[in-house]
């Protein structure tokens, strides 16, 4: 009989619904069942693309014997990370304090008023490999609660102490200079995996926050060595089987530190800020293999990733058919079969497939060696007939939750992306996300995190501040007043929503948000910008397009109480670090102003996102449109002699308008101080 879980939405709470776990969903139900009979509270918390999510519950809380023992024991909560962050952010916090560790599937076990007192992450049925068995973990916090509540007691009193000095020590303060910048960047170079690219050894995360760092150090200084570090990872990544070499789009990370063998789910985030990292490369270089990865990345989520309202899901598993990777990888003869004959052959060469295979006797397609001029035809044809084949496999399962932050990293990639390859496929797309996210996210100017069956989650700061990235970004590729002003207001509730004025700190939830032991407050950039990273930079942003200067001081008050951290822990503060250099630089306001179908509008728009020049502000205006209100960068300006005008300011101090995109080209070049070059789109 399906437990209470059946009823919720999220996708992968429902697919614990008939474990013979008495499962909770988070709630008031649970925790007052929790005080009426004073049991402790065992709290699991994954997410549907998790492997070892799943490996746990099929090996655990589908044991009849290992469920018994946990009905018995404790009240049972699952928590989806993805619909509930601060849950999540906040008990790994506590199990990483008390363990030096975390991941996921995250164990983690409370106090019937939830306060949590011991945690891990998996744990296997019977004792292996180092770990403790869980029937004996669930036994030995049973015991430890019902016999030395003292002692749990004092644990929680000494984790909350822990958890206080390590907030403070995330956020000690040091003066703002461009020294921070300059450390951080010494201390990159000291993990750098010179031979591989990325940073470390096994497992290895693609980064892409501290790789966007890099490609502004180099814009500030003309540091080679910054881009180097860059393309070296970007090429490795794209060779490797991290990258899905068939179907575009990465997976979470590699299992080794060449970028072999992946974990292989996929996750939105992931590919929203890898396709942002990729289009800035190319930019920069002019490169046009990457330009392929980054329109391989976003051709994917187009094609697997998109609901027909224009959201974006949220990921895809690891696991098909029950195997690991099953849908990705390949036999020599799977190959022979699709392709036939000598050219079997040298696709197999050029994918690195072996009769021994790389990955469980079977292969994880990667390209170690370069193509020769006359098989690139050749390779190009299998790679489609491949596409078509693995199409036809049972793919593996797609969370369909649409979460608002991803999709806000998400959009502004896209829209990124739809400017500088001018591919109008990306910006329908583009579009067609911020409609979804204005119609069906966001109410009152109040955003929702999840849309997902009529689920009601309130927006966590994260989400604003990333929906507003999306919405500025969109801004630029359409010129839509609503976007920005959508953006403006978004702005307003995030600041009154989750600012705390007295102790100069964004909190990720609203301070009405129960249950909790701590307001959650996340600092620290993990795989996608900290919530208050990403908003200390949309304050930035619209600090220079509003003349907001609260905006501009609460930025700045985020930014003081970072600084020592971002020098000496860079690989932790990666969007922290392109905050401070967007900080420090002297920012460029750029208005056009023009119908944006003109095609001399549309010549300007194509010479500013051809330039490099990451840190700008960007407002437009076209005529046939209202002109967005409370954006101080639009005011006075107007088209010169009836022809499309662009504006580029400083502090609102502004050049000489142009309408002639060489002049405007050489006034943006002329201010990109590193390295930012002209190219022809199509080379």
């Amino acid at each position: 009989m399906p437990n209470r879980l059946a009823k919720e939405v999220s996708p992968y709470l429902r697919q614990h619904a008939d474990n013979p776990v008495d499962w909770y969903p988070w709630g008031d139900e649970a925790l007052s069942r929790a005080q009426a009979e004073d049991k402790p509270i065992l709290v699991s918390i994954g997410y549907s693309a998790c492997h070892w999510c799943h490996v746990m519950a099929h090996e655990s809380f589908e044991s009849p014997d290992i469920a018994r023992l946990m009905n018995e024991l404790f009240v049972n909560i699952k928590v989806d990370r993805e619909a509930r962050p601060d849950l999540d952010s906040l008990y790994m916090e506590a199990v990483q304090a008390m363990t030096g560790r975390g991941g996921w599937p995250l164990t983690v076990f409370l106090t019937p008023d939830g306060k949590p007192f011991f945690g891990g992450t998996y744990f296997p049925p019977e004792d292996r490999a180092g770990l403790p068995a869980f029937p004996r973990v669930l036994k030995t916090v049973a015991d430890a609660y019902q016999h030395r509540k003292g002692e749990i007691a004092s644990t929680f009193r000494e984790l909350l102490s822990a958890l206080s000095r390590q907030r403070e020590i995330s956020q000690k303060a040091g003066g703002l200079e461009t020294g921070i910048l300059d450390e951080a960047f010494s201390n990159l170079k000291l993990v750098f995996d010179e031979r591989s690219g990325g940073f470390g050894t096994a497992p290895k995360f693609p980064q892409p926050l501290v790789l966007e760092f890099l490609l502004q150090h180099y814009h500030r200084t003309g540091n080679d060595t910054a881009r180097n570090m860059v393309e070296l990872s970007l090429d490795s990544m794209a060779r490797g089987g991290i990258y899905d070499q068939l179907g575009g789009g990465f997976h979470r990370y590699a299992t080794d530190s060449i970028w072999l063998v992946p974990h292989f789910e996929k996750m939105l985030y992931d590919n929203a800020l890898l396709g942002q990292v990729y289009t800035h490369a190319y930019l920069i270089s002019g490169r046009r293999s990457f330009r392929s990865v980054a329109e391989g990345i976003l051709d994917y989520v187009l094609r697997e990733m998109t609901g027909p309202q224009g959201g974006f899901y949220s990921s895809q598993d690891a696991d098909s058919e029950g195997v690991e990777g099953k849908y990705y990888t390949w036999t020599p003869g799977e190959i022979t079969e699709v392709i036939g004959g000598r050219n079997a052959e040298i696709v197999s060469g050029y994918y690195g497939v072996t009769a021994g295979g790389n990955f469980e006797g079977r292969n994880v397609l990667h390209t170690g060696v370069e193509a020769l001029e006359e098989h690139q035809s050749i390779i190009a044809e299998a790679q489609r007939a491949l596409l078509k084949r693995r199409e036809q496999r049972i793919k593996p399962a797609r969370d369909e939750k649409i979460i608002a932050s991803w999709n806000g990293l998400m959009l502004a990639t896209l829209s990124g992306a739809a400017c500088v390859f001018e591919r109008d496929d990306y910006l329908h797309a583009a579009e067609a996300n911020g409609s979804f996210l204005l119609n069906s996210m966001i109410s009152d100017n109040h955003l929702e995190h999840i849309y997902k069956d009529g689920s009601k989650i309130e927006g966590f700061l994260e989400d604003y501040a990333m929906v507003i990235l999306g919405l500025l970004a969109l801004h630029q590729a359409t010129f839509g007043s609503r976007w920005l002003e959508t953006a403006a207001r978004l702005c307003e509730v995030m600041v009154s929503t989750f600012w705390d004025n007295e102790n100069s700190t964004f909190y990720d939830s609203a301070l009405l948000a129960g249950n909790l032991f701590l307001r959650p407050m996340s600092i620290v950039d993990s795989v996608i910008p900290s919530g208050s990273s990403a908003a200390t930079a949309v304050l930035l942003r619209l600090s220079r397009l509003m003349n907001n200067s609260r905006f501009e001081d609460i930025a700045s008050r985020c930014l003081g109480k970072m600084g020592e951290s971002l020098a000496q822990y860079p690989l932790g503060f990666g969007a922290w670090l392109c905050a401070l250099d967007f900080y420090l630089s002297r920012p460029k306001e750029i208005a056009i102003i023009g119908p944006r179908n003109n095609p001399a509008t549309q010549e300007l728009l194509r010479t500013l996102c051809k330039t490099w020049l990451p840190n700008k502000v960007f407002a437009a205006y076209d005529p046939g449109d209202k002109r967005a209100s409370g954006i101080k960068l639009l005011e006075d300006k107007a088209m010169t002699n009836g022809r499309p005008t662009a504006y580029l300011c400083e502090r609102f101090m502004c050049q000489e308008p142009a309408t002639d995109p060489t002049l405007f080209q050489q006034q943006l070049l002329a201010e990109s101080v590193g390295r930012s070059f002209p190219f022809d789109a199509n080379a």
